[in-house]
């Protein structure tokens, strides 16, 4: 590692490349930092690596009491024709490092700056949930990247208010009237649950065009965040004629002081039932009473109206999700997922026709190549 980006201001701090899911002090780190995130937990990395094979370069700092100052979530990426790229993190909405002070942060991001430097060929991705990089004087360029929502939750579930009283009336009219039709929601407790929710999660990919993530990497994220309480599937059935049959579902993760509404599938043909707002409001309630703090209703691409409509109607805060990157990125690199150019209006259209098996391979082929 190049010593050239460690400042003599932090010469205190030792570095730390090391494993999260093998030295303790990293998950206690982030359940004592108030902005640890699930994103960040040792279980999330170990999610990963599992399922899509990365290579860590997880940094972490101490300080002269072997206590930790900071840590760097890191995964190295191998790219075309002999690229590399360092992401915090991949497949994951937002990460980045996470210090108790200036100092360390500073000492984390020059620490990464340096493995950049022993890469040739090499670039570095941070995903911040805000601009807060932009004030360190450091060499990285900061792109706004798309709006997410959350929504703060008060001491007590019966203090919550979703917007202004006429806002609130009407998503508590249509959770009745998703109860009245039939609807009713569980916690998933098998995996057999967790395949039939999948199915559903494809067909909605498959709708909104967005390549879905392979069954193995929700089977292993299963096995290692659901029995310790960090990953819920809480699921929508419509019961007719004598029959339950699943209609939705959302899949959160949760860690710290926040869930997040991290992945969703429903039956297009029974929206009319209202099951998402059933679920958001069972989701939302349950976090309240578990002493969470905020729950995230996610990023919302652009160009998707609906879903932002959707997901302001809670009485969530909008927020700017932002990337860092070193070197600075080709501008289209940035908006690839944005563009609306007619060859992308085809390839939507050709998306939403492919059967489901074609929809699941591709994604699975995506989720591995980039």
């Amino acid at each position: 590692m190049s010593k050239d980006y460690i400042s003599t201001a932090t010469s205190t701090l030792q570095l730390i490349e090391n494993h999260p899911e093998k030295d303790s002090r990293w998950e206690r780190f982030i359940d004592s930092h108030q902005d640890g995130l699930i994103y960040h937990h040792p279980a999330w990395l170990g999610v990963l690596e599992e399922a899509f094979g990365y290579r860590s370069a997880h940094l972490a700092c101490q300080d002269a009491n072997g206590q930790f100052r900071g840590i760097f979530p890191l995964y190295k990426m191998q790219g075309i024709l002999g690229t590399c790229r360092f992401s915090s993190l991949p497949r994951t909405p937002v990460a980045g490092p996470l210090a108790r002070d200036r100092q360390a942060l500073e000492f984390l991001i020059h620490a990464a700056l340096g493995q950049l430097k022993a890469t040739p060929r090499s670039g570095l991705q941070i995903k911040m949930l805000s601009n807060e990089l932009d004030d360190l004087g450091i060499e990285l360029t900061g792109v706004k990247w798309r709006d997410t929502y959350q929504l703060e939750l008060p001491a007590r579930p019966e203090l919550l208010r979703f917007g202004n009283s006429r806002n609130h009336a009407q998503i508590k009219r249509a959770v009745h009237k998703a109860y009245k039709h039939g609807i009713s929601l569980e916690r998933a407790e098998t995996k057999r649950e967790l395949r039939a929710w999948y199915e559903l999660y494809l067909s909605t990919m498959r709708q909104v065009v967005i390549p879905p993530r392979p069954y193995r990497f929700f089977e292993i994220a299963w096995e290692r965040l659901q029995p310790r309480g960090l990953l819920r599937l809480l699921l929508a059935h419509h019961h007719e004629a004598g029959k339950a049959k699943p209609v939705a579902g959302l899949l959160l993760l949760m860690a710290g002081r926040t869930v997040f509404y991290a992945f969703s599938g429903w039956h297009r043909n029974a929206q009319e039932l209202r099951p998402n707002d059933a679920l958001h409001w069972q989701a939302i309630h349950d976090a309240c009473s578990e002493g969470f703090r905020y729950y995230d209703f996610g990023e919302v691409p652009a160009n998707t109206p609906g879903l932002a409509e959707f997901k302001s109607k809670w009485g969530t805060q909008k927020e700017c999700l932002y990337r860092y990157y070193y070197p600075s990125p080709r501008e289209s690199a940035i908006n690839l997922l944005e563009a609306d150019t007619p060859f992308h209006r085809a390839a939507r259209t050709t998306w939403r026709r492919l059967p489901l098996e074609a929809t699941e391979l591709l994604g699975t082929l995506a989720h591995h190549i980039f």
